[in-house]
């Protein structure tokens, strides 16, 4: 896409009904004859300004000074984004366990008073709330607070501002992904790609500089119109800044999805060779950057590549009153319990003290990230105390009833995860993509986390099954299952002896090129295809004897399921290993979990083809028992 002819397009729709002056004036001056629009006055300048020492209760163990508080006023949204919140939304808290208006007011007045001098209103959705001018207002009274700002979709901010301005509003960041109306639908599933560039129109008109605009970058998606955003500065007070794609449950995170800081400055640099560094302001989380003779700028917000963690002064309350100290962390306190206990200020500050002492150095590493339980985005901006630390790295945790979950093991090599986890977080993210190439590597599933391990050997300190004399027993001339009449029949298994058994099957699923790249890119509606699968897999060889009506249940000691893309033939291959120590084989087992794991692929796959075929249903190989092992060559 040609980034001028976009730009030029959105800068009409823009500057429609902005107002000019022959004389050049600026939009915040008015035309002669109309009525001239008052920006509100600031709130008197805070006494702080003492020498008095930064409040303790705010400041962790690193020295850290939070004095910027976001507080989420619903989990509601009137978006569907991608990167947010899954399609069909998210369970929402009861409107009873949400935080009042005056229990927000109480909270921000305590902050305010300990050294917040800027609150963010944030949702889901703020503007939805229909007091949400009347929090402006109110937050507005606080003596100390120097700024008020709102992240808003912008759907409503037209209709709204001037009432928010006239409030107190000081600051509005909106969320645009793109430019293109046809691809707005598709990121947010909903319509409104002219009510937000109304929004940014009347943000302009009323004075508003810069006006922020958040892009959230995400490859195969809207990487390609970065240019197109940057050359809406040129004529604007805007403040683009682009967002690297962040996990959150739910929005079925992935590595290759993220583009780098350093990739799209480099994109933006071979076009605009003159892109000149900002400075920065210590707690700033956003790297800024301007073209000289724009008006506007252009920032990255590098929270997965770069971490900001050392100047970090944000903390941020749910809209059900959590206290989360960190956006990525899963720890969170909460302050409405204690509000509605009756808690006194002293309470609420200790409290609040002891969790901001608590927060970490730095978030976790990128992967680690990907892999911790933490709300959906729309919930953050439900759940008692929760731990600070993250799960071990492992494949594999029990949750509270005690049944194994899966967790994606990305199939990077050692060297690799050494260099992204050597500083916590990696400075050079090109180190990645050297390794990952360019084009999307493929993905691997494994249940364990040793995938090396060579399912067919056995532990040399466990005793073997004793041979027969005479060797090996060949293999039967009739069939077992069908007594001397040709009726069904069990096997009686109750005198052989037990033997350590592990048996090795495999299917193919050919997909076809879309299904296939679907897969690939982890962007099946019905949601990740290669996790369901593995798991149907694993619940199938538990489940076998029920569903061959002659097979004996067998108390498996390890199940194991692997899925690879093979990207020449658009298919999936299917490994499954089963491992027990008793009378009877495991072959059945492991044929089951390949096959019911191809099915499934076919299942979350048949939306989009029926030209699917599962073949190579086989057994790659058994140890174990009396009539010997088997290899398939």
């Amino acid at each position: 896409m040609a980034a001028q002819p976009v730009s030029r397009v959105v800068r009409r729709v823009l500057r429609a009904g902005v107002r000019s002056c022959s004389s050049g004036a600026p939009v915040t001056q008015p035309c002669p004859g109309e009525p001239v629009v008052e920006m509100p006055s600031r709130p008197r300048p805070f006494l702080r300004e003492r020498a008095a020492p930064f409040s303790s209760f705010l400041t962790d163990s690193f020295g850290r000074r939070h004095s910027y508080l976001r507080i989420s006023l619903t989990e509601r949204c009137n978006l569907r984004c991608q990167y947010c919140m899954p399609e069909e939304g998210v369970p929402l808290t009861p409107k009873a366990d949400l935080l009042t208006t005056e229990e927000i007011l109480t909270l921000a007045r305590l902050f305010v008073k300990e050294g917040v001098d800027k609150i963010r209103l944030t949702g889901g959705e703020p503007l939805i709330r229909p007091d949400v001018v009347d929090i402006v207002a109110q937050l507005r009274r606080l003596e100390g607070l120097r700024t008020i700002g709102i992240t808003t979709n912008g759907i409503n901010l037209a209709r709204l501002l001037p009432q928010l301005q006239k409030a107190g509003l000081s600051a509005i960041n909106i969320s645009l992904d793109t430019l293109v109306p046809a691809k707005f639908e598709f990121i947010v599933r909903r319509k409104g790609f002219h009510k937000v560039m109304e929004g940014i129109h009347k943000a302009i008109e009323l004075g508003y500089s810069p006006v922020k605009v958040n892009c959230v970058v995400m490859r195969g998606l809207n990487e390609d119109e970065l240019l197109d955003f940057v050359a809406l500065t040129e004529g604007l007070p805007l403040d683009v800044r682009f967002i690297e794609y962040m996990p959150f449950d739910g929005n079925k995170w992935n590595f290759k999805k993220m583009v780098s800081y350093k990739e799209m400055l480099d994109t933006l640099r071979q076009q605009w060779p003159e892109l000149e560094k900002l400075p920065e302001e210590e707690s700033s989380t956003a790297k800024a950057f301007k073209i000289p003779g724009f008006r506007g700028q252009v920032s990255f917000i590098t929270s997965m590549s770069e971490h900001f963690c050392g100047t970090c002064n944000r903390l941020r309350i749910t809209a059900d009153g959590n206290l989360k100290v960190c956006l990525f962390g899963n720890s969170e306190v909460s302050l409405r319990d204690h509000l509605r206990a009756g808690a006194s200020e002293e309470e609420l500050l200790r409290v609040i003290g002891a969790a901001v002492g608590r927060k970490k150095r730095q978030h976790a590493g990128m992967f680690n990230i990907s892999q911790m339980k933490n709300r959906p985005m729309i919930l953050i901006e439900l759940f008692l105390m929760r731990q600070d630390s993250p799960p071990a790295l492992s494949s594999t945790f029990r949750n509270s009833l005690g049944v194994q979950v899966l967790r994606r093991r990305v199939n990077f090599s050692s060297q690799t995860v050494t260099l992204w986890k050597g500083g916590g977080i990696p400075q050079t993210p090109l180190v990645a993509q050297q390794w990952l190439g360019a084009s999307l590597p493929q993905r691997h599933f494994s249940s364990h986390l040793d995938s090396d391990t060579n399912p067919k050997c056995l532990s040399p300190t466990e005793p073997q099954a004793p041979a027969a004399a005479s060797g090996p027993l060949p293999a039967s001339d009739q069939l077992t299952h069908v007594d001397t009449e040709g009726r069904m029949a069990m096997v009686d298994v109750g005198r052989k002896p037990d033997t350590e058994r592990v048996a090795v099957a495999s299917a193919v699923v050919l997909l076809g090129p879309v299904a296939f790249k679907l897969i690939q890119e982890n962007q099946l509606k019905k949601g990740d295809a290669l996790a369901v699968a593995q798991l149907a897999g694993i619940q199938a060889a538990k489940l076998t004897s029920q569903l061959i009506p002659l097979c004996h249940p067998v108390a498996l000691s390890h199940v194991q399921v692997r899925l690879e893309l093979d990207r020449a033939r658009h298919a999936a291959v299917i490994q499954a290993s089963c491992r027990a120590r008793g009378p009877t084989g495991v072959e059945m087992e492991a044929l089951t979990s390949a096959a019911v794991a191809a099915l499934t692929l076919y299942d979350m796959c048949k939306a989009v083809s029926r030209d699917i075929v599962l073949t190579e249903i086989k057994l790659i190989s058994k140890t174990g028992g009396q009539r010997g092992d088997f290899h398939r060559t």
